[in-house]
This record gives structure tokens, sequence and C-alpha cells, in this order.
């Protein structure tokens, strides 16, 4: 781990201030991501903003009737929220499907949103990849690339998200709210929030130097039976090779969105018109520009199957 500085500040515009003034600087609240890349030297940051102390760890009602969920809200604490358990369960399964305990009780909403690909490439410093070294190439082009990206993806990259959270956001139609080092908010849907590979992978969300998640705000609840499926290697503490998120309504509309299979949650929100036709007939719409490897070609049919399997529970 290479040398750093270090503050603590206690609002969120200090905590942008400080970025600013710092453009090697990272914020680090829980820590469960950015350590881990730290002790690699993955990440290398020049000095760290401690924003545990800003008091952004409310849940709390908006007056459109949703909730406005705090930048620092753990993990634990969001899942286990009666309004969110009762109103927004996919969002609760989905926080439950990740990690562990221990790391559910450290990890927070915006350390969710802006977590790193998994990609054994990106983790693995003898090889090139261009997320971690800009014009080094990409090591799973040619590689082993049975865990990675069948749609999004680039000559550049093909690295998929790794979070569950950001994929229930995604099918919820949750709105990232931040704050620059001018005082300047902004509110950014989370369809925007974060980008494909292009030819600039290390780029991963929209958010510009300095800028501070302060909230996730949801829109008022839709009802429907709301379902989270995720599909992993291993029954618990793995990444999803394909994940969904859905909302059915009773007479069988509703939306989906997919983890595991782009460098973003992936929603095609035209799809969703397919939605009463069965999950073939989304998927096919879905996944019609998908551009899978040898490896990784099996996402296409166990999106669709994971589909069709979450379609059949909310029929129940």
């Amino acid at each position: 781990m290479k040398p750093f500085t270090y503050e603590r500040v206690s609002t969120a515009a200090a905590a942008a201030a400080a970025a600013a003034a710092n453009p090697g600087a990272k914020f680090i609240a829980g820590g469960t991501n950015l350590l881990d890349l730290m002790k690699l030297e993955i990440e290398a940051p020049t000095h760290l903003i401690d924003v545990n102390a800003t008091g952004l760890d409310k849940i709390e009602p908006t007056a459109e009737g949703g909730l406005r969920i705090g930048a620092m809200v753990r993990n634990t604490d969001l899942a286990a929220d009666v309004r969110v358990r009762r109103d927004y369960p996919v969002l609760s399964r989905a926080l439950l499907a990740g990690a562990s305990g221990q790391l559910r009780n450290k990890a927070t909403t915006s350390g969710n949103l802006l977590q790193r690909t998994r990609c054994p490439y990106f983790y693995d410093t003898n090889m090139p990849c261009n997320k971690r070294a800009p014009g080094s190439g990409c090591g799973a082009m040619d590689g082993i690339s049975r865990q990675l990206a069948v749609i999004g993806g680039s000559d550049a990259c093909i690295a998929t998200h790794p979070g569950d959270m950001p994929v229930a956001m995604r099918v919820l139609d949750a709105v990232v709210e931040t704050v620059d080092a001018a005082g300047k908010t902004r509110s950014i849907p989370m369809a925007d929030f974060h980008t494909l590979p292009g030819d600039t992978p290390e780029v991963e969300t929209v958010l510009k130097q300095g800028e501070f998640i302060t909230a996730v705000t949801l829109p008022a609840p839709v009802g429907g039976r709301q379902i989270y499926h995720k599909v992993r290697d291993r029954a618990s503490y793995a990444f999803a090779l394909v994940s969904v998120a859905a909302i059915v309504q009773p007479d069988g509309t509703g939306r989906v969105a997919f983890g595991g299979l782009a460098h973003k949650p992936w929603r095609v929100e035209e799809a969703e018109t397919e939605m009463p036709n069965g999950a073939r007939a989304v998927t096919a719409r879905a996944l019609a520009d998908a551009d899978p490897t040898g490896d990784n070609a099996y996402k296409l049919s166990l999106a669709e199957r994971t589909l069709a399997l979450v379609l059949a529970e909310a029929k129940e």
C-alpha cells in the first residue's frame, strides 16, 4: 500500500471541497472495496477523505411519497428498514443477496453504487487492463471470459458491474443526488449514472471530480410483486453470473433489470412491453445487441431462464 494523507469531514460540502482540492483523493466510508484495491495497489489515492461523520445516515420519507436514503446508510440497515421491506422488497432482497452480514454492516449506499468490477484481469496487476491502466489492452478478450459482459461492452473492455443493489435501484427508477465543491446539487437518474466502457472503461460513472453523493431517492411505491433472483457459482458470498430484478403487476405487465450482463445494470424499457408474452420475448428484445464470447454465451439462455423463474414465482 502506498503512502497517503487522511482527513475527516463533517459535512457533504466539506467532503466535496476537500476532494476538489486534492485531485488524487478518494472518499472512504465502509472501505469494503477501496481498501482491498489499495492493498493490491490497483487504487493508489494520495489522500483519503473519511465521510462517516457527514450525518447522511438517515432514511426519510419524501413529499412525493417515496424514500430518501442517505449516502451513509449501511446496507444492513437499509435491507431491514420496515418501509423498504414493505414497499420496495426487491431492494431489500437484492441487498441481502450481496456479500456477507459483516460486510453489509459496513458497506454504504453510495459505496455500493461506486463498487468497482470484479473482473479477474482488473485484479491481476500482471495482466493488461484498460480499466486499471488505460491503453494497456484487455486481457479478457483473449482470456477466460466466463463471468464477463455479453452486452454493452467494447473492444476496450468487457467487464461487468458487480453490484446487486444498483440493479434493484435501476428497476425502481431511483435518482442519485450529489453536491459539488461550489455547493451545486444535481439529481442523476439511475439510468444515466453508470456508463458503458466505450474507449474509456476507466470512467465508470458520470460523477465529476469532487462531486459527492449525498443520497438516493426512491419514487413512490409502484406495488406489484417484486422479486430479486441471483444466479451464482455458490450459494453465498459470490457475485452474480446473472441476476434479475423484476416488478410484476397483476395483469402481467411490469419492469425488469438484469445484473451480471453488462458494465452497468441492464434495463431496456422497450423490452418490458413484452412482459405479458413471457421471458423469451423480453430477453430477445433486451439482449438483441448481445455480443458474447465463446466462454459466456451461456448467459443469454441463463438470463431467459432466470427471468422465466421470476415470472413463474410472481404468478404464484
